[in-house]
């Protein structure tokens, strides 16, 4: 029982880090039927750039509280800002172009990142410090969880909640649900669809730098091809829960953390990511549009 429940937290954790990842995939597909694959590095950008902040810059090189905080905010400031620069130099000239065409965009602006972050910050592993949160872990039914998973844990369903209730309760939420519907009939009303698409852009970004420094405080570690690793994962819990689908991109990367962490404890890592794989084959044929489908009024 101890170790169900183990795998349980360490699922939870890691599928919270998918599901805020798989998110920015899922918003940016449900407005512009594109497939941002640039996505997964932006998020390992965001975890450099905090830990930059971390070990470099601000604080003297003292973590706390205050400067992982400062990390987190830099991090998502500087995603946000680059995710917009990506948005309007990368994949608004290619609006009305073939499909094709905004894939290989999206492929180069993967590759132009990832190489980026290898000559800034090197091709070496970079450790994050250990002293970021507090040692203390709890016991539960004879597993532990830690600060740090307690924490990942609350802050993602947070973020996940407030994003759910800014979509479906407010009117530029609306705006954004109009334009994932019909970009054409969305401008008719008078919505401003460039600034819906800038906001996509933003949002998922900013929750993606997010679910980036977290991988890095809970593994503590960064390399400069993570963002196709964990991308990837994410694209995977995007797909599970049904891309274009906010709830969907919830459901699925939770699902995947849990599958993943049990497929882990219960038969081996070596073979965790082939079993994953099958998990999607298996869903794609079974249930092409994803468990939760791709819902018209609440693709975004």
């Amino acid at each position: 029982m101890g170790t169900f429940i183990q795998q349980l937290i360490n699922g939870l954790t890691v599928g919270g880090v998918y599901a805020l990842i798989a998110l920015g995939y899922t918003m940016v597909y449900g407005v512009l039927r594109l497939i941002n694959f640039a996505h997964g590095d932006l998020c390992i950008l965001g975890a450099f750039i905090g830990l930059t902040v971390l070990t470099g810059g601000l604080g003297g090189g003292h973590p706390g509280a205050a400067l992982l905080a400062l990390a987190f905010i830099a991090a998502i400031i500087a995603i946000a800002i680059a995710g917009v620069l990506l948005e309007i130099i990368a994949y608004r000239p290619l609006r009305r172009a073939d499909r094709l065409a905004a894939v290989v965009s999206a492929l180069g602006a993967s590759m132009l990142i990832e190489n980026g972050i290898m000559l800034i910050w090197g091709p070496d592993v970079h450790v994050f410090p250990p002293d970021l949160l507090p040692k203390t872990s709890w016991r539960v039914a004879g597993a532990a969880i830690s600060f740090t998973q307690l924490m990942i844990i609350l802050i993602s369903c947070a973020l996940m909640a407030a994003l759910y209730g800014f979509v479906n309760h407010t009117r530029f939420g609306t705006a954004i649900r109009a334009a994932a519907i019909d970009q054409d009939a969305a401008r008719l009303m008078g919505i401003n669809v460039n600034r819906v698409i800038g906001s996509v852009f933003v949002i998922g970004p900013a929750l993606g730098a997010v679910g980036g420094l977290f991988i890095g405080v809970y593994y503590r570690e960064a390399y400069f091809t993570m963002g196709w690793t964990y991308g990837l994962s994410a694209f995977i819990a995007a797909i599970l829960g049904g891309i274009g689908n906010i709830p969907g991109a919830m459901l699925g990367g939770v699902l995947l953390g849990l599958f993943n962490a049990f497929a882990a404890g219960y038969v081996s890592s070596s073979w965790q990511d082939a079993i994953t794989f099958l998990l999607l084959i298996a869903i794609l044929i079974l249930r092409p549009t994803g468990l939760l489908g791709e819902r018209v009024a609440e693709k975004v």
